[in-house]
């Protein structure tokens, strides 16, 4: 996959991140507040969803990754698990055509062994039907984890040295990469998380060596446009020196 430029600017002449990053956080809490089950708060956070994805066409930002169930969910109890799988059917079946529409292509990352087999099913599909789209590549998290995913690159750069195909000495960070399930992205510019808590989570380790860290307190279910300019406003803050010495 052609990789688009990492940079763009928006209506007032900041720079855009070419790849924003986010850790949709806040929906058990938004729905807690409100006296309702956490499965509500879980379906207004897919409107979030909805309303990130436009945004992010709309404002030119090229490549968009949401983290959607990490691989230590499945910790969570078995109804609430049940219930954000039939929210991820529920987002294919009803959103890809608009998101084919809007050329947005859509795809996946994480261990598809662990799922349903309908549910890997609308996957490929949904993959398979926006491929040649370029306006925006949405990517979502399903049953990933950065430790996981750094590890599994590490088994895969291992068998190819066993195998003689390749010699350690030839494993640079660039060959490293190129075995992780984001291959094909570039590392995020700036990563978000809502609902004011302040770690990654194992989401994206690798790929966030140099990446901005905002950390929102909206609750995921109340995430729109407002709060996206927002968090780039504060990326447009920061002196991104990537180990350099600043030009301030």
């Amino acid at each position: 996959m052609t990789k688009i430029s990492g940079q763009g600017v928006n209506g007032e002449g900041a720079n855009l991140p070419g790849h924003v990053a986010i850790i949709m956080d806040g929906n058990g809490r938004w729905a807690k507040r409100r006296f309702m089950p956490r499965s509500l708060g879980h379906r207004e956070g897919a409107e979030a969803v909805r309303r990130t994805v436009t945004a992010c066409a709309e404002m030119g930002i090229p490549y968009l990754t949401l983290f959607a169930f990490s691989s230590e969910n499945w910790k969570r109890p078995a109804e609430e698990v049940d219930d954000l799988m039939w929210l991820l059917r529920s987002y294919l079946q009803r959103e890809v055509d608009e998101l084919n529409r809007q050329s947005v292509r859509i795809r996946f990352i994480g261990e598809r062994k662990d799922l349903a087999p309908d549910l890997t099913e609308l996957i490929e599909n949904a993959e398979t039907k926006t491929r040649q789209n370029e306006r925006l590549i949405f990517t979502i998290a399903v049953n990933y984890g950065g430790q996981y995913d750094i590890v599994a690159a590490a088994r895969s750069l291992a068998s190819e040295v066993a195998e003689g195909r390749l010699q350690p000495e030839q494993i640079s960070q660039e060959v490293f990469a190129n075995r992780l399930a984001t291959r094909d992205l570039p590392d995020p510019d700036l990563i978000i998380r809502t609902s004011g808590e302040q770690r990654l989570s194992n989401f994206m380790l690798w790929q966030a060596a140099y990446s901005e860290l905002i950390f929102m307190d909206v609750l995921w279910p109340d995430f729109d446009k407002r709060a996206l300019q927002q968090a780039i406003d504060l990326f447009n803050q920061r002196d991104r020196r990537f180990g350099a010495t600043s030009n301030v």
